[in-house]
């Protein structure tokens, strides 16, 4: 379905943004992988998908935490690969604190990370989309860009902030043939989650499991964790010819979160 379409998806040598940049390979796009890790590691998978596809992919180590590099990013994957069709805002950082304890140093970061980088993707990559004629931005928000929970000021405000960037790209590009969506995942099991998970384990005495269970339970009332390829799934669909006419919207993929 997406042969001959190129994408990037920022965050994607783990967690969501590789199973969303594996099935995105899996329709046949060409992939920018983006994201900190092992240098063996990140090569192994780019060349595993290479293999495993036959789809160009290419790594490109730009840091999401500066503005000028993520617009380098998008400038650079037009000139490697000759296009841009698809960008996934997906990279994204955690911290937790009560409001008055939260450090400035933090606040800033996730903004940066979690709300600035997505801008400065969006802005480099909407006037080479319009110029195509087609386009899809999909912005990975959370259950926490429509709802709050405490201690995690920062990174409600930058997704909340992403729900609002996706509704204002989706009017600014209607009826040029590029969307903009946002996806709002519930709880996945990510090392972001996992970390969530032990803290809670350590704190409480129990089990990771019975961790992960108490975790679901204040939340998610499917008790189920939601898969990277879930997202990778839906993200798809939005680059689908059924998805044409969905623009400024968000989906919610949180087990019932945001029903209750």
């Amino acid at each position: 379905m997406l042969k001959g379409k190129v994408a990037i998806v920022t965050g994607s040598t783990s967690g969501i943004g590789l199973g969303i940049a594996k099935v995105l390979t899996g329709q046949g796009a060409d992939i920018v992988l983006n994201g900190f890790g092992d240098a063996g590691e990140i090569e192994a998978i780019r060349s595993g998908i290479e293999r495993e596809h036959g789809v160009r992919a290419v790594y490109d180590g730009a840091d999401m935490s500066k503005g000028d590099a993520v617009r380098g990013l998008v400038a650079a994957t037009v000139e490697r690969l000759g296009r841009v069709d698809i960008l996934v805002n997906n990279a994204g950082i955690q911290f937790t604190a009560p409001v008055e304890e939260f450090p400035a140093e933090k606040w800033d970061a996730i903004l940066a990370i979690n709300l600035s980088a997505a801008f400065h993707g969006i802005a480099a990559a909407v006037p080479v989309m319009k110029k195509q004629g087609w386009g899809r931005i999909v912005n990975i928000a959370s259950a926490h860009g429509l709802v709050a929970s405490a201690h995690k000021a920062a990174y409600v405000a930058a997704k909340h902030g992403l729900v609002g960037l996706t509704k204002v790209v989706g009017l600014e590009t209607a009826g040029t043939g590029v969307t903009c969506n946002a996806v709002c995942p519930g709880w996945v099991r990510t090392p972001l989650v996992e970390k969530q998970i032990s803290d809670i384990a350590a704190k409480k005495g129990i089990s990771q499991e019975e961790a992960a269970r108490e975790l679901l339970g204040e939340k998610q009332p499917s008790m189920t964790f939601v898969s990277p390829e879930q997202l990778g799934g839906t993200v798809a669909f939005l680059c689908s010819p059924a998805a044409d006419q969905i623009t400024g919207t968000s989906i919610s993929v949180d087990g019932g979160w945001t029903a209750q």
